[in-house]
Formats: structure tokens, C-alpha cells, sequence
């Protein structure tokens, strides 16, 4: 269990080093906890189809994009290794959405969803190779860890001197090894309060709220309150979230733009005498 948190490079040592020490011909599916999959079945064949690549290079899987999304990053695929796996051009930082509409047309782009499936070896190795620091740091606090059965609580101070860098940044957009697996499987991120009102129960009026809130002719809205009374009247398609640390109000479908708008708060908070 991570003490504090150092993104995915870091997690994916860790959980390498574990499985290898167990069984070094395993492999590692490395899934963020905040995504759906709505369609399993095709999930696990697009796992099934990158998993002999696996065993040579890290697999990463990629959402065929529906729509010109600016809220994910993107990966080109190359040339064809096996059925289904495609070797990587390159990785995408998120675009802007005349950019995503040219990735969405030119259909040798998928979205990013974040999942790996690696043998312990090369990823280990990978790291080993680009970020040295990150495997060094987190084979300590792995080393230093206290064990309780099949629990293992890294050391803290130790995990905390890693580098917090996502294993994307770290290997994915350096290695050689990289390979995705284009597929449709009903995927969503569900990190936005955009998507988190989309798969949530909603009232007949298409509106999910979670508090104490009163709606008078609104529709469509994600209305959130940790304690705080809120009153929506006459409103379509928004983002209503109140909490101890402030108010959020955006349109749903600028939901993915939240982090712009705390990145202002927290220089206002800074500046504040």
C-alpha cells in the first residue's frame, strides 16, 4: 500500500517487483480505479490478444476514439507486430479540438486509457534504463516495507523521495519496447464530473445529485454538495459542486477544464495577504 501517492512509474516498479519475486513468468495488468469498462467480455480479448507481445515489450491499450475528446492524451499507432498489437508511433499530449478532430479522421489515433500489461522483467528493465532513480527509490521503500500477511505497506519515507512521474512520461514515450492494442470496450474515464454524471443514476429529469439540494426546473445537471445547502433553479447541463474548500459552476460538457480554473484559485489563495 503506497503511504503517499507518486504516480504510476513508481506503483508500476513497485508492483513488478512483487509479482516477479512470486512468479517471474507472470504478467502485470496495470488498470487506473477510476475508469469503466462497460463491455468486459471485449476487454479481456484485447488483454488476451497483447498478451504474448507482453512478454517482449510493454503493451498499452488504446480507446478507438467516438468523438474529438480534448480531455485525453492520444497514441498513433504503427506498423502491425501480431493480430491486434501495433507497435507505437508516437504519444500525444492532450489536443486542442481542431487537433482532435484531425486525429479522429486520420484513424490511426486512439485515446490513451492508462492501461499496461508488462512482464515484470521488462518493465523492471525499462525503468532500469530511462528512469534509474524511480526503480532505486521504490525497490527502498519496497525493501524497508512492513509485511503483514499478503499486505505490504511501503516505507514511507522512503516511497515519498520518489519521483512523481507517470510511467507514461518515465518509459512509454522513450522506449522501444512500447506496443497498444486499438479497442472498443465501452471505456470511460471517469475523473470529470462530466463523465461521473454520466455514469451515475440520474432522476427523471436527468439530473444526479448527491446532498442537500433542492432543483426547480433544471435538467441534465450533476449537483454535489459535501454539506454545503445548494438551490439550482432553471438550469441545463451543469456542474454544481460545493465543499468546505470552495464552489465549482461549469457548463457539463467543460467539465475536463476544471484543473485550469484551481490552478487560478490557488494563485489567488497564494497572493492573498
Amino acid at each position: 500500500l503506497e503511504p503517499v501517492g507518486r504516480n504510476t512509474a513508481a506503483a508500476a516498479a513497485v508492483a513488478a517487483a512483487l509479482v516477479g519475486a512470486a512468479d517471474p513468468d507472470a504478467l502485470v495488468l496495470l488498470a487506473p480505479a477510476d475508469h469503466v469498462v462497460a463491455d468486459p467480455e471485449s476487454f479481456w480479448r484485447a488483454v488476451e490478444a497483447g498478451a504474448e507481445a507482453a512478454a517482449e515489450r510493454i503493451v498499452t491499450f488504446g480507446i478507438r476514439p467516438s468523438a474529438p475528446e480534448t480531455g485525453y492524451g492520444y497514441i498513433r499507432f504503427a506498423e502491425p507486430l501480431s493480430e491486434g498489437v501495433f507497435a507505437v508511433d508516437r504519444f500525444f499530449e492532450k489536443p486542442d479540438r481542431p487537433t482532435a478532430e484531425a486525429y479522429l479522421a486520420a484513424g490511426d489515433y486512439v485515446w490513451n486509457a492508462g492501461i499496461f500489461l508488462f512482464s515484470p522483467a521488462v518493465l523492471l528493465a525499462e525503468l532500469a534504463r530511462w528512469r534509474p532513480d524511480v526503480l532505486a527509490q521504490a525497490a527502498e521503500a519496497l525493501d524497508r516495507a512492513r509485511r503483514d500477511g499478503a499486505d505490504v505497506w511501503l516505507d514511507p519515507e522512503a516511497f515519498a523521495l520518489c519521483p512523481d512521474v507517470s510511467l507514461d512520461y518515465a518509459v512509454m514515450e522513450r522506449t522501444a519496447r512500447a506496443a497498444v492494442v486499438p479497442c472498443e470496450v465501452g471505456w470511460a474515464d471517469v475523473g470529470s464530473w462530466g463523465e461521473l454524471w454520466r455514469h451515475g443514476e440520474r432522476d427523471g429529469d436527468g439530473n444526479r445529485v448527491r446532498g442537500e439540494a433542492v432543483l426547480l426546473e433544471a435538467s441534465d445537471c450533476l449537483v454535489w454538495s459535501d454539506g454545503v445547502p445548494i438551490a439550482v433553479l432553471g438550469a441545463e447541463n451543469l456542474v454544481v459542486v460545493a465543499t468546505a474548500d470552495g464552489v465549482l459552476v461549469a457548463p457539463r460538457e467543460r467539465s475536463q477544464d476544471v484543473k485550469r480554473g484551481l490552478e487560478q484559485l490557488r494563485r489567488l489563495r497564494a497572493a492573498a495577504p
